[in-house]
């Protein structure tokens, strides 16, 4: 409801443009609306109506057909046609009782049709039901916008970790089958690394869950610095985790990989110096499509065999098939 969107409906004092070149309408309009707790605004001209509206936003306008500078199903038109007006209530006034005008108006967009000379209880009968059903269009939309928000934050629940903030499984195995998809339409790399955080368990065990979900919050954070935005990260499941690397070949990804081994090595951990080795460290499964594998499968098969290889190799290492 153009700035008064950041307000409840119900708080809302409504205000009703009429346009009219004639005083004396103006002012018995005046009169019958303002008498029912509305705010009254005027415009004698079109101009300065389209002006008023845009300036205004009113929930309702009361238009006359015969104006000076333009006619009323001109202004109407122009207002039903622009997204921000659209949604306005016109009622259109006229001083005939035939269906021509309101053929016309009805093309135009008018919502409703008042004649002169007004009879009051007519006049504010349409208003208040316009403006009702103005009211419960803005409810709706209110609740749309909610509904879609809730939507967003459900579909991002469904592929998010809930601890890290990363990709959870679920999305990482779309992502994985999007990125071989992609490489072998243009002949392109993709390397995934599988990495495990050493010894974890053992960090657990000795200062609690708290303290070492507060790790994986680090870790994550410490991944997601220091990669590429087109590098998908995500949390495969405990204290193991996956990233996909687009156009990126083996050696690319082995230097990539010993890269995030030092910084892990070196980050100052919480309680890391209570540790036996004073520091927390990770191991790294590397492969790569289509150097070492011909599918997605084999893909998680071979970083995952080259994982467990850098592990029973001594760990804080990474390794290839």
């Amino acid at each position: 409801m153009g700035n008064n969107s950041n307000k409840k409906s119900s708080d809302i004092k409504d205000t009703i443009l009429v346009v009219d070149d004639e005083t004396n309408n103006r002012l018995l309009l005046k009169t019958y609306l303002s008498s029912e707790g509305y705010t009254i605004e005027t415009a004698s001209i079109g101009v300065e109506a389209l002006q008023k509206v845009n300036q205004l936003s009113p929930s309702i306008i009361i238009l006359d057909i015969v104006l000076p500078d333009m006619d009323g199903f001109q202004i109407c038109k122009k207002l039903k046609s622009s997204k921000n007006t659209s949604f306005i209530p016109i009622i259109l006034v006229t001083a005939l009782r035939g269906d021509d005008e309101r053929i016309k108006g009805t093309a135009a967009g008018a919502d409703d049709f008042i004649t002169k000379p007004y009879n009051r209880v007519e006049l504010i009968t349409r208003v208040k039901s316009l403006i009702r059903i103005k009211h419960l269009h803005y409810t709706l939309e209110q609740k749309y916008h909610e509904l879609e928000n809730v939507k967003e934050k459900l579909k991002k629940l469904a592929v998010t970790d809930g601890l890290t903030g990363l990709f959870n499984y679920r999305a990482f195995k779309n992502q994985i089958h999007h990125e071989i998809v992609r490489s072998k339409r243009f002949n392109l790399p993709v390397s995934l690394l599988m990495i495990d955080i050493d010894h974890f368990k053992k960090y657990n065990d000795t200062f609690g869950h708290p303290k070492g979900d507060n790790v994986l919050k680090h870790f994550s954070e410490l991944l997601t610095v220091n990669l590429r935005e087109v590098d998908t990260i995500a949390r495969y499941g405990g204290e193991e985790f996956a990233i996909i690397l687009p156009g990126t070949n083996k050696k690319a990804s082995s230097i990539v990989a010993e890269k995030l081994r030092k910084l892990v090595e070196d980050y100052d951990f919480p309680l890391s110096d209570k540790l036996p080795a004073k520091k927390l460290t990770i191991s790294i499964g590397i492969a790569n499509f289509p150097e070492d594998v011909e599918n997605e499968k084999e893909l998680v098969f071979s970083a995952d065999r080259a994982l467990y290889k850098a592990k029973n190799n001594g760990r804080n290492r990474s390794e290839t098939v």
